[in-house]
């Protein structure tokens, strides 16, 4: 295990997550895991491509996650259950960190995102259905703040920044690219 997962682990541990405060708008929940795994003895970061043919965020780098439903008993279980579903691997050997805070989404879902350390040598078994290809990224990499582009985007009267994390071809933004940027703030 990498000496950088015992560092998040004390840092998710020292702050609770922040909740989102948007009164007057109801929001759908969904839930994440920002997978974490060692490759050749570097931490890397799991994304996934969605597929171009899904109706929505089509093609976008993601985490695995999605809508809670009504039989997940909490946040921290639609996030492995997705994992398991969309990454066909067993979530029981999954090193959950903590939480990071909530992100809103244009679509008006709440995600809440969990950081989880997946176990050496488990084999992906993708859902072709939700992921077009897996994307591991080695950590310091995302680091590297020559990667990192920001905009001011305006969308329905409301100004807000968005970051672009540009990997080689891929690039990652939008609600996974704020759960990228809070995940970097607590690990430098």
């Amino acid at each position: 295990m990498d000496p950088l997962f015992d560092v998040l682990e004390t840092r998710l541990a020292s702050r609770p997550p922040r909740a989102l405060n948007l009164p007057g708008l109801v929001m759908r929940e969904a839930a994440v895991l920002v997978p974490l795994l060692v490759r050749e003895g570097t931490p890397h970061i799991l994304f996934t491509k969605r597929p171009t043919t899904l109706r929505h965020h089509a093609g976008q780098y993601s985490f695995p996650g999605g809508s809670r439903d009504p039989e997940d008993p909490t946040p921290l279980h639609t996030a492995l259950r997705e994992t398991r579903e969309e990454l066909g691997i067993d979530v029981s050997g999954v090193r959950v960190l903590g939480a990071l805070d909530e992100v809103p989404t244009l679509t008006e879902f709440r995600i809440q995102p969990f950081v989880g350390v997946i176990p050496q040598g488990v084999e992906y078994r993708p859902s072709p259905d939700e992921v077009e290809f897996i994307l591991e990224v080695p950590l310091a990499e995302l680091m590297n703040p020559a990667i990192l582009r920001s905009e001011r985007r305006s969308v329905r009267g409301v100004e807000y920044e968005v970051d672009f994390y540009t990997y080689g071809s891929h690039v990652i933004w939008g609600a996974t690219g704020r759960i990228l940027r809070n995940l970097l703030r607590l690990a430098s």
